[in-house]
């Protein structure tokens, strides 16, 4: 945490995601920089985030011999798709290994670490909450 990206930490403590977005070329990224990594404007801002995402890939780690994921283990370390278009890497929750899929449909969780420190995990949409898919998709 800097003064940079506290915004970003504060927003998780209060159970927001946060991204950046470039004001001259108008695309999002992540992780927050200060200058767009797309056009290289400095014209960069924050902006809350849907909390939707994509699962893109995955691994599931069976050993981690560092504090504090040695206890969590296993876990599915996840990059997904953010809906506004940037990858994050996360963890996925909730979510048994056998039903982890590519392209599933996600929701952002917040998980204290400790200490103050709240990160964003994803778990996945509820079957009650997805859109209905159009007969035949």
């Amino acid at each position: 945490m800097d003064d940079f990206t506290r915004p970003w930490w504060d927003a998780a403590a209060e159970g927001r995601l946060l991204i950046r977005r470039c004001a001259a070329c108008r695309r999002a990224h992540h992780y927050p920089r200060e200058f767009c990594p797309h056009c290289w404007s400095e014209e960069v801002h924050w902006e809350r985030a849907s909390g939707r995402a994509t699962l893109y890939t995955w691994s599931v780690v069976h050993r981690n011999d560092l504090p504090p994921f040695g206890a969590r283990t296993p876990y599915a370390a996840a990059v997904v798709d953010l809906a506004e278009g940037p990858r994050m890497m996360t963890e996925i929750v909730e979510c048994a290994e056998e039903d982890l899929r590519i392209g599933m449909e996600l929701e952002v969780a917040f998980r204290e670490e400790g200490g103050g420190v709240v990160v964003p995990v994803f778990r996945p949409v509820p079957e009650a909450d997805r859109p209905a898919r159009p007969p035949g998709a």
